[in-house]
């Protein structure tokens, strides 16, 4: 169950621009540096900060699933 203050910046997000919020993609510079991280986490090589900076992601990245979920029912309730 979603906390009410991450409910208010998802909708937030989704009702900016919901079709911009559908069609953004992460740069192919992050995408490139997210999945170096998951390879590297995979043999456990990570510093504390390279760790951090991949839990950062995942949680941006569920934050924005959830936008993106929010602005697709915003464009076809």
């Amino acid at each position: 169950m979603m906390t009410s203050a991450v409910d208010e910046i998802i909708n937030f997000i989704a009702g900016e621009n919901p079709a911009r919020v559908l069609d953004f993609k992460a740069s192919e510079a992050t995408r490139k540096r997210v999945f170096d991280l998951i390879d590297r986490s995979k043999k456990e090589e990570l510093s504390e900060k390279e760790q951090a900076e991949l839990d950062h992601y995942f949680q941006l990245e569920h934050l924005m699933r959830l936008a993106k979920i929010r602005a697709y029912k915003m464009l076809h309730p």
